[in-house]
């Protein structure tokens, strides 16, 4: 998907950037076919990467994955692939937002998971979904279960205006989000000059456009002695459920050319701490009931909003920063199918999620 030497048996060069940088856009990093943010062995530090995983083998399972196919499919490790293609090549072929679909052949808009209607008539609900095989090659062993198909997901747009125009506008900058399914809404806005206070006003948006950038944006030639700040914030579905917390993801090209990646907790909920290295140990907790398919908003927050400076900011490096936002706990799709019908699952099948958020980066680019 993502390659950074060879596609179809061409070479990588800049043609090939300039091409993929104009004519792809954006991204689907969540989908009903699995997750694609990252994976565990790309991201071994991130306790939030084994989320709807799809890593067996190809579509039809006729070829198994291997982990070296995996740093040329997930978006992360392409964000970070194409700040590297970019020095070399003058160009980032990779500098796309991010969106979510369902990929349902159904016709029906039905990701939450309370509503999952699945991904074919196959897959609709029946007593049968949660044992039944989704994909099954008898040569290479590959099989992929119903209960494996995800709900997911929506493609978020920040546009002037409901038109038609405004909207593809909005999607040519970049200026989206994906959910997994639920309805959060996100704001992402990154520069030089925001302070805590900006968290404070009630129209954050109106503060991010008139000092900075918003997601999908770009930030150039840091002014001396100043680091990148960043407003970030997240309003909860309406009907579903509270926030655990808000991260900003940050990846960059450090001194010897390799890429590198940290993950930082910027706002939490329940009146956790996040600690000197940026992140918070203490987990939100869970309030789901798998057998009654159910939970409450007794722990979590409706919003988070917080204003966050890049502490290990190095004006020399290419970076990207994009938001994460986690929901607590909630029942997965495969609960509400046990309890509807009153089914055992068969051994193994997840039962609960975190259901989150991810936005088009903002990237930096030094001086040249």
């Amino acid at each position: 998907m993502f390659p950074t030497v060879e596609a179809f048996g061409k070479k990588v060069d800049r043609k090939y950037a300039e091409t993929r940088a104009k004519r792809e856009r954006l991204y689907e990093v969540t989908q009903i076919k699995g997750d694609g943010e990252t994976h565990p062995v790309l991201s071994p530090n991130d306790e939030f990467a084994s989320f709807e995983r799809w890593d067996k083998g190809n579509l039809d399972g006729s070829v198994a994955k291997t982990k070296d196919m995996l740093e040329f499919e997930y978006a992360r490790s392409a964000f970070e692939n194409g700040l590297v293609l970019e020095q070399k090549l003058g160009i980032n072929p990779y500098k796309f937002g991010l969106i979510g679909s369902s990929d349902a052949h159904t016709g029906l808009a039905a990701m939450e998971e309370d509503n999952f209607f699945g991904k074919t008539a196959p897959q609709e609900p029946s007593p049968e979904r949660l044992t039944k095989t989704f994909v099954k090659d008898p040569r290479t062993g590959i099989t992929i279960m119903d209960w494996e198909v995800g709900a997911s997901g929506w493609a978020a747009v920040w546009a002037a205006d409901n038109t038609r125009q405004a909207i593809f506008d909005a999607m040519q900058r970049r200026e989206t989000y994906a959910t997994t399914g639920t309805r959060l809404v996100v704001r992402f806005f990154g520069g030089w000059d925001f302070d805590a206070a900006d968290a404070t006003n009630r129209m954050p948006a109106s503060i991010g456009y008139a000092k900075g950038v918003p997601m999908g944006g770009d930030l150039r030639s840091a002014e001396k002695g100043k680091a990148p700040s960043f407003i970030a914030a997240a309003l909860k579905d309406p009907i579903g459920a509270n926030l655990d917390r808000i991260q900003i993801i940050k990846g960059w090209v450090d001194e010897d050319g390799k890429t590198q990646e940290r993950i930082y907790d910027v706002a939490v909920s329940g009146g956790r701490t996040i600690d000197a290295d940026g992140r918070c140990k203490t987990a939100v907790g869970s309030t789901v009931d798998v057998e009654n398919a159910t939970w409450t908003n007794t722990i979590g927050a409706p919003e988070l909003i917080t204003v966050w400076k890049d502490p290990d900011f190095d004006a020399r490096q290419r970076a990207f920063y994009y938001v994460r936002v986690l929901e607590i706990p909630t029942p997965r799709w495969t609960a509400y199918d046990a309890k509807r019908f009153g089914i055992t699952p068969v051994p193994g099948t997840t039962m609960t999620l975190q259901e989150r958020a991810y936005t088009s980066p903002i990237w930096y680019t030094p001086a040249s």
